[in-house]
């Protein structure tokens, strides 16, 4: 049996990003989509550790480092030594970033409107299960091949 669940998964990611990122230019904030999703995290829970980010959006530590360096040179996020574990560096929002969150979550909001269009409440709801069945599997199929 053919399936193209994950072919179809990459193409609406691809589409989606080019959209929401036009969409975020229409309202002028610059952001590439890590930096957006590294402040959709931080915006729900501000001063976590890069492991904590790195856990949360699903990306690479290294990934994060190199996205978080940007933000710090926009001013969007800054870094701190944790003064507990001198290892751990902690990204914080900036007043800047703050700024940003209202503007972001309408851009948001129209994109999940133009996601779910023609969708009925009951099918929407139905297909989220069917995408957190998918990475709930792929996350514990990560964990236990590490």
């Amino acid at each position: 049996m053919e399936t193209k669940g994950g072919f179809y998964i990459t193409q609406i990611k691809q589409l989606q990003g080019r959209i929401f990122e036009k969409l975020l230019a229409e309202n002028d904030i610059e952001l590439s989509e890590g930096q957006g999703r590294i402040l959709y995290i931080l915006w729900k829970t501000d001063h976590l550790t890069i492991s904590e980010i790195s856990e949360k959006t699903s990306l690479a530590k290294n990934t994060i480092s190199v996205v978080i360096d940007g933000m710090v040179h926009k001013g969007i996020v800054e870094r701190k030594i944790n003064s507990k574990n001198r290892r751990q560096t902690i990204v914080s929002l900036t007043e800047y970033a703050k700024s940003l969150q209202e503007k972001y979550e309408t851009v948001s909001q129209q994109m999940n409107e133009l996601f779910y269009q023609g969708f009925t409440e009951e099918e929407r709801k139905q297909f989220e299960r069917y995408l957190v069945r998918i990475l709930e599997t792929l996350t514990t199929n990560l964990r236990t091949n590490q």
